[in-house]
């Protein structure tokens, strides 16, 4: 049995095929899902989503957003999603550094929770190119 995954941002369609089971992070924790799950709505939280594909573990960054589960149907709507082998490690590594940087910088409330949402963002990109098993 499987379940039918579809990732989907504000102007393309990033996934959308059956898997075997998928872990996603929610601004609770992560669920592991897998077919005939639980129907629920939740949020997304920036972080990996991964996914059971053809007996092999893929991933995707996610930045936040919503998920509906039910009927072994998956729709996952976000900001914005990159698949893991999308990404290019060397752009991605130096995305990290300038948001590491640009926090030390930051002054006054708003900078600062500006330069540690980017921060994360940056962070699950690259952990999304060489995810710890």
């Amino acid at each position: 049995m499987t379940l039918n995954l579809c990732v989907l941002t504000p102007n393309r369609i990033v996934w959308n095929s059956e898997v075997k089971e998928i872990i996603l992070s929610t601004n609770s924790g992560q669920i592991g899902v897998l077919p005939n799950h639980t129907p629920i709505a939740t949020a997304v939280d920036i972080g990996i989503l991964r996914i059971r594909f053809n007996d092999q573990w893929l991933t995707m960054a996610l930045m936040g957003g919503f998920a509906r589960i039910g009927n072994n149907e998956i729709t996952v709507l976000v900001n914005d999603a990159e698949k893991g082998s999308d990404i290019d490690p060397q752009e991605a590594q130096q995305t990290l550094e300038i948001a590491e940087a640009n926090l030390k910088k930051a002054e006054g409330k708003r900078q600062i929770i500006e330069a540690n949402l980017a921060l994360r963002r940056a962070k699950t990109r690259v952990e999304s190119i060489n995810p710890i098993s």
